[in-house]
């Protein structure tokens, strides 16, 4: 019986094995290897004590500071210093024109020479008046006509005298003198300018004794006492000088609603000027709380994150985690969200961190 063959199976199958013996079948790729854990410092979360803190925009203000302005009016005619000089206390800042009142004087002073003369002569006659009266010579009221011309004329002459001294005290004050030693500040006149008792001269400040001017808003009035720290801190957040606080206004202010707190600051603080607004940090009290390296902080649009190093089968990976972080302190965060203390966040690489990447912890 002859053989049937099935031709259309044995077609595919022949163009099968003649593909594989020219090609020839190659086996299956094997599956990638997995990625290289990348090596991490690590920092665990701890719990380290914690400042709760506010900051305030504070003024800093010299307790001996002197706004200059004449006690009587003039032209000025002299200007001996100029803004920034340094000036010793009774050192002369200014000159106004004294002609009129060195005429005044000089003027006193004659008048008060002739009333001199007067009251001399009148003691010299009620000394010789006393003698014939004695001697018989006069009578009694002659004697005391002279004694009684002597003591007018010795009243008439003090009275004179101390209006020389008030005229002679008031040449003084068109000199225009440092008060104690500091710094001259802004001075808006010039020479021959026409000045009065209003006139605003200069000012002049000593850059010692200073104070921190802190204005607490009323909801903090519990817990604002004497002795609280602050710190001074430069507009980049860096401390200037430690202090606390030593005055508290026992009124509240109407118009900002909040309480006057002064902080001494010490005289080695040359930093801080007189007006000068600074930040002004106060704390309230400390706590424990947990607290990350700066470093291991990084921003994404507004929200802070950290890469933990989470066990995984045998090893770790790089798990992000978004956190509330507080006010740096020193080279920390506090943690007020986000982590628990034994956490194991990662300190170095981020850059090239992502979700999920294997790492290998070496802290």
């Amino acid at each position: 019986m002859p053989l049937i063959v099935n031709t259309r199976r044995v077609l595919p199958l022949f163009l099968c094995a003649a593909a594989c013996l020219v090609s020839g079948c190659k086996p299956a790729a094997p599956p990638p290897p997995a990625p290289q854990a990348m090596p991490v410092q690590v920092a665990p979360v701890t719990l380290s004590p914690v400042p709760n803190s506010d900051t305030y925009v504070a003024t800093i203000k010299s307790r001996r500071s002197s706004t200059m302005q004449p006690q009587v009016d003039g032209n000025l005619v002299k200007i001996f210093v100029k803004s920034g000089d340094v000036v010793k206390a009774g050192q002369v800042l200014m000159r106004i024109d004294p002609l009129k009142q060195v005429a005044s004087v000089q003027s006193q002073q004659g008048t008060q020479a002739q009333k001199k003369a007067v009251y001399d002569y009148n003691k010299i006659e009620v000394e010789r008046q006393r003698k014939l009266f004695e001697a018989g010579v006069v009578s009694r009221d002659t004697y005391e006509q002279a004694d009684q011309a002597y003591q007018n004329s010795k009243g008439d002459y003090e009275s004179n005298a101390a209006l020389t001294d008030t005229q002679k005290q008031q040449l003084a004050y068109y000199d225009i003198r440092a008060p104690f030693n500091g710094v001259v500040g802004d001075i808006p006149v010039h020479l021959g300018d026409y000045v009065s008792p209003t006139t605003l001269l200069t000012t002049v400040d000593e850059n010692a004794d200073l104070e921190a001017y802190i204005y607490i808003p009323t909801e903090r009035a519990s817990l604002v006492r004497k002795g609280l720290p602050v710190q001074i801190l430069d507009t980049a957040g860096n401390v200037l000088v430690k202090s606390s606080i030593t005055f508290l206004s026992p009124q509240v202010d109407n118009g900002l609603q909040s309480i006057l707190a002064k902080a001494e600051i010490p005289r080695t603080a040359q930093l801080l000027r007189n007006q000068q607004l600074v930040k002004a940090r106060v704390t309230w009290s400390t706590a424990p709380a947990p607290t990350v390296p700066v470093l291991a902080v990084s921003t994404v649009g507004g929200q802070t994150f950290v890469f933990v190093a989470t066990p995984k089968g045998e090893g770790y990976i790089a798990h992000q985690v978004p956190i509330t972080v507080g006010e740096t302190v020193g080279n920390t965060y506090p943690v007020l969200g986000g982590l628990q203390p034994g956490q194991k966040v990662i300190t170095s690489g981020l850059q090239f961190l992502q979700e999920g990447a294997p790492v290998k912890p070496l802290g």
